[in-house]
């Protein structure tokens, strides 16, 4: 049964549900930054998925880089899996713009995390209703 790293859920706010991984956004405004998990037991490494959930978390991870750079009109986007903290299987997709805090050094260890205050979290998820398909369950909502 999947279950969710502790530290993701201290870090991250439940977005919803693609059709392979659970959507989250990390608390901290000083960037848009997502994290994807794969809903599958046990595993830390890409390698580890089949070869049916790697087409398929790689699909689910270009699709939300390509809306949020458009969304949140990013210079680049940063996508990663690391591991070296939470050892789940977790793919980083993080929006960077010029003038953000960390530019052009990466985000980790940089600044601490400022988290969201107020409405801020629903306008980001305001934005991401306007743009994810079908194939995106938002959390709290009857499928």
């Amino acid at each position: 049964m999947f279950a969710l790293d502790s530290r993701l859920q201290q870090d991250c706010l439940l977005v919803g549900d693609f059709p392979l991984c659970r959507l989250l956004l990390m608390n901290d405004s000083n960037y848009p930054w997502f994290i994807l998990v794969p809903r599958r037991e046990e595993v830390s490494e890409l390698f580890q998925l089949d070869a049916d959930d790697q087409r398929q978390l790689w699909q689910e991870t270009t699709l939300l880089a390509e809306i949020l750079k458009d969304t949140f009109a990013a210079d680049k986007m940063n996508v990663a899996t690391l591991g070296n903290v939470v050892s789940q299987l977790h793919m980083h997709v993080i929006v960077r713009r010029r003038d953000d805090v960390a530019w052009p050094a990466p985000v980790w260890g940089r600044h601490p995390a400022q988290p969201y205050a107020g409405q801020q979290v629903g306008q980001v998820i305001d934005k991401l209703r306007l743009v994810l398909t079908e194939d995106f369950q938002f959390a709290g909502e009857p499928a």
